[in-house]
């Protein structure tokens, strides 16, 4: 694992090692066990164009410090919108004292409003326990003023060691140094490529949108990390008439990279996929429902396998009993043959991870190996409860929130049992799935529910009817034991993936074409 210079991202907050360790000294004064530090600097921006005309865009900046303190089982968790050391002190001492059980001043044990946050230069501090807020109180801090780092014209001033060793993720063009007006042809090309493609289009909606964060971290192991993540998005939602009939699809693709992702190859790229099958849906019918086979194509698929499956690997769930494999290392849950990874390490993945938000180096971990449970996404609170390692799956969704495990790309690897041809034409009846929309998943029960956004009917190893308004309904546990063929076709698949897990986090998913013997199909 490379790491950087910590120089530059210790003058980015204006802070000193010696701070650093004062900061967690006073984090651990109350008789915590651990204390860290969650510094973040992030610019984020979005452009929007509605048939080729600018309808919204803008800039934002956030800036602070998280400190966490544990003890026991529970969590002190306090923030700063400024890196102020004074500020950064009371945090450190109020997430202490809520760790050791002690009472806050000024907390009163009241309950924040929802959604409520502090405005700019306020600090807030909560308590947590079992990753839940118990109470939240906030006071006024001053507005630090940082000195900001100089950047070479047109690129990211370079570290002593460049990240881009780590390939992970790299960036030629800051995006930081790009502007609004930079960004309007890019989109205006990709509104007038998807119109060139089909007559049915009526409206497009462009969205070109990206951050770069500076993360630093540091905690009472004297381990401190830092990493500069880039994460940008190119999307567009056309709506399609025909015959009075109105259809629209939304498509998208993100990488951990800079402004050199805006080619021409990209836009022709999205525009093929914005009307691909775009017959089908006019023609798509809603069909008879009943338990069935389902072949599930390579791709956007994965987002059941990351629903379905994948929380119910988290450990946190399974830490508390929640999650219907909980208690399941070492047990056989799918057939001989199946992998199922979760990975940081994808060069220009949208879940890729240099560190997780814990300091833990980015890693590919197995939770299914050959059909045999292997392991839980960790991050440091469970992998010491269970007696493992973190697996570097402790996220969090900013500064302002305590991590927890997540995951990153979470993928099937690919099967021997030969093309998706194959497996459709094994099939005498049932449905082909090519895309998932959103669905909903009972971690502690594994049930969940799907809804079709494009597929067709099998008939006799062929597929028949375009399908849609159709669900699909199973059993985590039992739709992975019922997985009977795997294609050799892996695909990632690069769109705007976002977890919603209590916090939001870029993710990505992918699987190879499979079949599940049997699950429910919702139609007529």
């Amino acid at each position: 694992m490379c790491r950087v210079s910590s120089s530059r991202y210790l003058n980015i907050f204006s802070v000193t090692e010696e701070q650093l360790r004062a900061l967690v000294a006073e984090g651990l004064s109350s008789g915590g066990s651990w204390c860290d530090l969650f510094f973040e600097d992030t610019v984020s921006s979005e452009l929007v164009l509605r048939d080729g005309e600018v309808s919204s865009g803008g800039s934002h900046e956030d800036f602070g410090c998280g400190v966490r303190v544990l003890a026991g089982d529970k969590t002190g968790y306090a923030y700063a919108e400024t890196t102020d050391y004074a500020a950064l002190l009371r945090a450190a001492r109020a997430a202490a004292a809520i760790a050791d059980g002690m009472r806050v001043s000024g907390a009163s044990g009241l309950q924040a409003p929802s959604g409520a946050r502090p405005g700019p230069g306020l600090s807030a501090t909560k308590v947590v326990e079992d990753g839940k807020a118990a109470g939240v109180v906030t006071g006024a801090e001053p507005l630090s003023q940082r000195p900001r780092v100089a950047r070479v014209p047109g690129g990211l001033q370079p570290p002593v060691e460049d990240t881009s060793s780590c390939g992970y993720y790299t960036f030629k063009i800051d995006w930081r140094d790009t502007t609004a007006a930079q960004g309007v042809p890019v989109l205006r090309k990709l509104d007038s490529a998807i119109r060139a493609k089909d007559s049915r289009v009526i409206k497009v909606i462009a969205v070109l949108s990206h951050q770069t964060s500076e993360i630093m971290m540091y905690n009472s192991l004297g381990e401190l990390t830092c990493d500069t993540r880039p994460l940008a998005a190119l999307a567009a939602t056309v709506i399609f008439s025909q015959n009075g009939q109105v259809e629209n699809k939304t498509v998208s693709r993100s990488f951990r990279c800079g402004a050199e992702m805006l080619t021409d190859a990209l836009i022709e790229e999205l525009a093929d996929m914005a009307v691909d099958g775009l017959d089908a849906r006019f023609e798509a019918r809603r069909p008879k429902g009943g338990v069935m086979p389902v072949v599930m194509a390579s791709g956007a698929s994965g987002i059941l396998l990351h629903e379905a499956m994948g929380h119910a690997f988290e450990a946190d769930f399974n830490r508390k009993g929640q999650s219907i494999f909980a208690g399941k290392i070492g047990k056989r849950v799918a057939r001989p043959g199946i992998n199922i990874l979760d990975d940081a390490t994808i060069p220009g993945n949208r879940g890729s991870l240099i560190y997780d938000d814990e300091g833990v180096p980015g890693q590919k971990t197995y939770m299914v190996r050959d059909g045999i449970l292997e392991s839980y996404l960790h991050d440091r609170i469970s992998a010491g409860y269970f007696g493992v390692s973190p697996t570097g799956n402790g996220r969090r969704e900013s500064f302002r929130y305590n991590p927890i495990p997540r995951m990153r790309c979470t993928y099937m690897e690919s099967g021997i049992d030969g093309s998706l041809q194959d497996i459709i034409g094994s099939v005498k009846k049932g449905i082909f799935v090519k895309e998932f929309s959103n669905g909903q998943v009972k971690i502690g029960e594994g049930d969940f529910t799907f809804y079709v956004k494009a597929g067709w009917t099998i008939e006799n190893g062929r597929l028949d009817m375009p399908v849609k308004d159709i669900n699909i309904i199973g059993n985590g546990p039992r739709a992975l034991a019922d997985i009977t063929a795997v294609a050799g076709d892996l695909k990632i698949d690069d769109g705007t993936w976002t977890c919603g897990k209590e916090q939001s986090a870029p993710v990505s998913c992918g699987i190879p074409s499979v079949l599940v013997g049997s699950l429910t199909v919702g139609g007529e």
